[in-house]
């Protein structure tokens, strides 16, 4: 029996004595009583003196909570810590061998003492930090919303695409850049939470229409993936496809499925998209290249009102270059003066084809561009309301306007014109501040409220409830407000009343009609009428002959400007012009 005991304390030891991993029996004060080679193996290149009588002592520099750890284990026996990561500082390691990351595992076998494990786990964290890193890279290629690869993501796959040996024939990819037409409106009305669910909804109906498509007409490799690329901006990337007119047809299925309700608790939202499409064959194509090609022509799709498609051609970006940089030249166009007035006369309509000519005027911007020369409105209110910086003209136009105003009549007196007109964009009608901008600049160049008027397109006037409150807000500084352009929007003469304008001008379109049109002249007439009867005045504009001037004033239109009395001219020319006509 003897024997059996000893041959069995024998196979411990040598098990104990061949492990590959570091045993170290110790007191509860961290005295050694045994370890086996390979704990000597890893502990004595981190012992300072080489000594390894006392565990806790060896490791201080590396755990120095390790004794207050097991002093604070109250338990008689059990499990102290398991595969406790000891990190081994370079600049204490002592031997190039060291290992960087210890496994320590301790167990308390009675009141006295303890069991160490050690492992080099130095190896195994390299490799959990590679799994990490792979990770976080997929993740980093991932938007965490839909699940959708992002921006990033697209672009790695959009590279691998353009970049892959093609066929001769037969071969091509293309990529359709996806937005929402009004998704800003979704999250002021209902939320950001709303906005995102419907974010969710998208991307997976791209997902489901791009599967339903089946194999696309092309070769057996032919693929169809959706990225998110930005906050409401998609791309959807195809390839392998044998003909390139069938991205037309995908897109058309895209934009008409996207555009079905989306039904989120109780709102049932109806959302339109507008969407670029570039095609590429054989030709190798940078990837950012592509993407922000798409993006030009999904821009000039949502430009002509959306819910449309357009196919991208080499023009387009040659006009968003130039756009761009005119962009950047209007950015210094303020601060370098280059902004000026026009003004062109609005007139008092008087019987015989006799007029008043002081009634009023109306400022119109223009832009002495350093090498384009004069730029008119057309080319670049578009480009600051896309910008940033039609709130910036705006507020210029209408400093300088009443800066001129105040002027004029202090040299022309009774003979100044006696109204400032001035027209307002969407974007300053939804600054909180406007009225506060507004009476500062009153303020500063001494201008009479009741004097100036600003003027706003029949369409935004019929915007909502905000605009109509921003409208009182004005009224109530005691300037006069004008509803611009009627009879192209979307109110009618029966909601009128509802708006809070003092002057109705009745649009160019109407006025060139008259004495060709009796439909025409019907409803210049009614919009008289009506206005008359809610204490208005009415302007007709673009009043060009003396045939106009007579049938609008026949009508009884109060005031009429238009190429007959003046073009727009610069407000010293204002002055000549009112002393002539005096």
């Amino acid at each position: 029996m003897s024997g059996e005991n000893d041959s069995a304390y024998e196979a411990l030891i040598q098990f104990l004595y061949r492990a590959p991993v570091a045993l170290i029996q110790l007191q509860k004060d961290g005295s050694i009583e045994m370890l086996n080679p390979m704990a000597s193996q890893l502990l004595m290149p981190l012992s300072l003196d080489g000594d390894l009588v006392n565990f806790f002592q060896v490791l201080q520099p590396y755990a120095p909570g390790l004794l207050r750890l097991c002093t604070n284990f109250t338990p008689e026996q059990g499990l102290i810590c398991e595969s406790m990561r000891v990190a081994v500082n370079e600049n204490h390691r002592h031997h190039p061998e060291s290992p960087a990351v210890l496994s320590l595992g301790l167990l308390k076998i009675d009141d006295n003492r303890l069991m160490a494990i050690l492992l080099d786990a130095t190896h195994e964290v390299v490799r959990e930090q590679s799994i990490l890193a792979s990770r976080l890279a997929s993740a980093a290629k991932l938007d965490a919303l839909t699940q959708l690869p992002n921006r990033a993501g697209a672009l790695e796959l959009l590279h691998a695409m353009t970049q892959r040996a093609r066929a001769r024939s037969g071969d091509y990819c293309a990529v359709l850049f996806v937005n929402f037409d009004r998704f800003k409106q979704i999250n002021d009305t209902l939320g950001n939470e709303v906005g995102d669910q419907v974010i969710v909804l998208v991307a997976e109906r791209l997902r489901t229409t791009l599967r339903s498509l089946g194999q696309l007409p092309g070769r057996h490799t032919s693929t169809a993936l959706t990225a998110r690329v930005g906050g409401d901006e998609f791309a959807v990337l195809l390839d392998g496809l044998a003909d390139p007119g069938v991205v037309s047809g995908i897109a058309a299925r895209l934009l008409d499925r996207l555009s079905k309700p989306y039904i989120i608790g109780n709102h049932e939202l109806t959302c339109t998209f507008s969407a670029g499409v570039v095609v590429l064959n054989s030709e190798a194509c940078d990837a950012d290249d592509l993407l922000r090609d798409a993006a030009i022509a999904m821009a000039i799709a949502k430009a002509e009102g959306g819910d449309r498609f357009e196919v991208f051609r080499q023009q387009m970006r040659e006009d968003a270059l130039r756009r761009g940089g005119m962009e950047t030249d209007l950015r210094y166009a303020i601060e370098r003066g280059e902004l000026y007035n026009l003004y062109q006369p609005v007139v008092g309509l008087l019987a015989g084809g006799k007029f008043d000519p002081a009634a009023g005027v109306e400022a119109l911007v223009r832009w002495q561009h350093p090498v384009r020369g004069v730029v008119g409105p057309v080319e670049f209110i578009g480009i600051a309301e896309d910008c940033g910086l039609i709130g910036a003209i705006g507020e210029k136009v209408l400093e300088m306007a009443c800066r001129d105003f105040v002027r004029w009549k202090q040299r022309l007196g009774a003979r100044a014109p006696r109204l400032l007109a001035v027209n307002l964009s969407r974007a300053q009608l939804s600054q909180d501040d406007l009225c506060d901008k507004v009476n500062v600049i009153l303020s500063a160049s001494g201008m009479e409220p009741d004097k100036l008027q600003l003027e706003i397109t029949e369409s935004l006037a019929a915007q909502g409830k905000d605009i109509q409150e921003q409208l009182l807000r004005l009224k109530a500084l005691g300037v006069k407000l004008a509803l611009d352009d009627f009879g192209t929007g979307y109110s009618s003469l029966s909601s009128l009343h509802l708006l809070p304008v003092d002057t109705v001008k009745i649009d160019r379109s109407f006025v060139t009609l008259v004495g060709t049109s009796l439909h025409h002249e019907v409803l210049i007439e009614a919009t008289v009428k009506v206005a008359r009867s809610l204490g208005m005045n009415t302007v007709a504009e673009g009043i060009e002959t003396e045939q106009q001037a007579a049938v609008v004033y026949s009508q009884g239109c109060d005031k009429g400007q238009g190429y007959l009395y003046s073009r727009p001219i610069s407000g010293d020319a204002i002055e000549e012009w009112l002393s002539e006509m005096a």
